[in-house]
This record gives structure tokens, C-alpha cells and sequence, in this order.
């Protein structure tokens, strides 16, 4: 198993998740991450004065699925996430040893 982490925009976010669930991919965590890449933040106007914001808001998809769909699932969230412009966001794919549902005690490995 395999565990997708995305950083993406988060006004890409609905149509990401549009995009897994048209798919099959229900299952996710979601959260409200702040970060900077390539983008090294943006400049705002406040208050009549030019203030950097360089910590950006993004939202980090955490999705946890079987070695043979990595690829498909890395597919979807790009083209769904994909504006063009620098910020689209980074996607990491990490090993997952085993999964234990908390329920049932159901394991996969």
C-alpha cells in the first residue's frame, strides 16, 4: 500500500475531490496546511502600505490505496489540479506498512 500526500490550491480542492470520488476514491483526509515553493509568497496592499505574505494557504489530500492504483490516482489529482501556474502544488508518495480498521480490527498489509 501506498499513501498520496497532494498539496494542492485550495480552490482547486472541489474539483479534486469531484474528480476522485467520479473515480471510485471516497476515502481521504483533508487538511488546511500552510506553505511556499517555488512561489516564495505573494505581496498584498494593507492598509496603504505593501506587505509580503510569504506562507501561503494550501490543502494537503492524504489518500491511502493499493500499489496498482498509485498511478491512476496520481493522474487524477494533476489533471484536476492543474491551473498552469506556479503554486499548482506538489504530490508525495510514501510506503504504508499496514492499515488497521479501528472497528473491526480488520488488517491489510
Amino acid at each position: 500500500m501506498k499513501m498520496v500526500k497532494a498539496i494542492i490550491k485550495p480552490e482547486r480542492f472541489e474539483f479534486v475531490k469531484k474528480a476522485l470520488e467520479d473515480k471510485g476514491f471516497i476515502g481521504m483526509t483533508i487538511s488546511e496546511v500552510k506553505g511556499r515553493g517555488e512561489q516564495k509568497g505573494i505581496t498584498l496592499q494593507y492598509r496603504g502600505g505593501l506587505m509580503t505574505v510569504d506562507l501561503l494557504p494550501k490543502i494537503q489530500l492524504e489518500i491511502v490505496v493499493r500499489d496498482s492504483d498509485v498511478d491512476n490516482l496520481i493522474v487524477i489529482i494533476t489533471e484536476a489540479a492543474r491551473t498552469g501556474k506556479i503554486g499548482d502544488g506538489k504530490i508525495f508518495i510514501l510506503p504504508v506498512e499496514k492499515s488497521i480498521r479501528i472497528r473491526t480490527g480488520e488488517m491489510e498489509i
